[in-house]
């Protein structure tokens, strides 16, 4: 029953989530709430592996859900759901493609779309900060990361000698930051 319901969660989310894997966060949010299979704070963690390995975001983190809540299994059922509607979606229209390639309406619901898949974006985004900088429901920021995030930013924005350097060498040095942030406490 459980491999039916995973399934079924990330089958939604795949369908509704428009704008790529950083869209799925809000479902994610909402089936932490109405399942309890994983904590806000797992989620966040989920965020940064998922991240920093290869592959699509979301797949990385139905595959990660599914895993934590029923194994290999879950693993495989979970990333399934999330795949099955966009296989099914780009099946369907490939065959209606050339029907309504002009269509005026096709057209202006793609437009529509747009701003929803940039909301879906903003909101994961506003959890991912409040996760974050938040941890454990405080209503101050821990300075501390505040302080890492902004040094990031000068770093790969601003300082010219650190620009170039490729991502995972600021995603490894985040990573020993915050060991040691933590092993200080």
């Amino acid at each position: 029953m459980i491999l039916l319901r995973l399934f079924w969660e990330f089958f939604q989310t795949g369908l509704f989530a428009v704008g790529g894997g950083m869209a799925t966060l809000p479902f994610l949010y909402d089936i932490s709430d109405r399942t309890g299979w994983f904590t806000h704070a797992q989620l966040a963690d989920m965020v940064a592996v998922s991240e920093s390995t290869p592959g699509p975001i979301g797949v990385n983190m139905a595959t990660y859900v599914g895993f934590l809540t029923a194994g290999i299994g879950g693993a495989v059922v979970a990333t399934l759901g999330l795949i099955a509607p966009s296989i099914l979606v780009i099946l369907l229209i490939s065959v209606f493609l050339d029907k309504f390639r002009d269509s005026r309406l096709v057209n202006a619901a793609f437009y529509g779309l747009r701003p929803a898949s940039t909301a879906m974006i903003l909101a994961a985004l506003v959890l991912v900060v409040k996760a974050t900088f938040l941890p454990n429901g405080l209503a101050v920021p821990d300075w501390r990361l505040l302080v890492l995030a902004a040094v990031l930013l000068a770093l790969t924005n601003a300082v010219k000698q650190t620009k170039k350097l490729h991502p995972i060498v600021f995603i490894l040095g985040s990573a020993v930051v915050g060991a040691l942030l933590r092993l200080a406490e």
